[in-house]
Parts: structure tokens; sequence; C-alpha cells
């Protein structure tokens, strides 16, 4: 077969079925016995459409198995980009959120994104999206619904009586 060379031959194609019959993962199984059909001489791009891939996706996994053996057939995991806040700086951002805002200090009555962003950029050196800070919060297990927030010179019982007084008879 010249497109497809399977170099490591520890296992037959019968044994790759049976491994592929006992695999945990349906992938990996699916990968397997695309591997049997070439062992057994199928062509490549039958041994693909059979098991669902394309003949360059089985070229892929032969170099995979060949390089790591069964292994190289489940799909790796991918841990994903670092995050640029460290659990320290995490901390005092949930911290800070659930204090909430100084009025004199920083100028807002209730935490926004923006508000936020600009918080982080200024005590952590990080600089992020709005969207980035909305999904640190999410990670901290803040919700997107705050409360309203209320005016620091407000008057509960003025606000009562006003209720009272344009209250329909």
């Amino acid at each position: 077969m010249a497109g497809i060379e399977i170099t490591r031959l520890e296992m037959s194609s019968s044994e790759l079925r049976a491994a592929s019959a006992k695999a945990p993962n349906v992938k990996a199984a699916r990968r397997m016995l695309a591997l049997a059909m070439v062992l057994d001489g199928v062509d490549r791009k039958t041994a693909a459409e059979t098991c669902g891939m394309d003949r360059q996706t089985l070229r892929d996994w032969v170099h995979r198995y060949n390089a790591d053996g069964l292994a190289g057939l489940v799909n790796r995991s991918y841990a994903g980009p670092k995050r640029r806040l460290n659990p320290e700086n995490l901390a005092e951002l949930a911290a800070i959120v659930e204090a909430g805002p100084d009025p004199q200090k920083d100028g807002v009555v209730r935490w926004r994104q923006s508000d936020l962003q600009r918080v982080i950029e200024e005590r952590f050196g990080v600089v992020l999206t709005e969207r980035a800070v909305g999904k640190q919060l999410a990670y901290l297990g803040f919700k997107r619904l705050s409360v309203r927030a209320q005016h620091p010179k407000s008057d509960p019982a003025a606000q009562e009586a006003f209720k009272k007084a344009s209250a329909k008879p």
C-alpha cells in the first residue's frame, strides 16, 4: 500500500479489532478498526470512509499510532491558555467585588465590567477585555445579575412616604 504504512506491527488486525471492542473511548475504537482494515489490505479511502473519516485524517492517525501505539489513538486533552490572573489576584478581585466600590475613591456606585477592567489594570498590571473580565467573574462564581445600586444619600423614609402619597385610592 503506497499511501499509508503502518510501521508498528506489535498487533495484528484481529488484535486491533479485539482492542477496539475493549476501548473505553468510542472514537479511539473507530480509529483502531480503520487501522485493522488497513492492515488487512483495504485501500485507505475505503478504510477511512467506512470508519467515518477522511483519507488525510486516517493518515494522521496512522502517524500517531506509529509514534505512540494505541495510546496515540486517544484524543489528547488541551489545558487551554494560561490564566492571566494568578490565584492570589483572583482572590483579591473577589474581595474587591464583594466589598463593592467606594463612590469617592472609585467614582462609581456599582461595579461594571469596564470599571473592574480599569481596577485590574491598575492593581495587577494586567490588561483584559471587558469580556475577559466577565469570564473571570463567572469563574469566581459571580452572576451577571446584580442588585440595583442605591444612592448613598437616599432616604428610605422619604421613599415610603412618597409611595403612600402616590398610591391610588
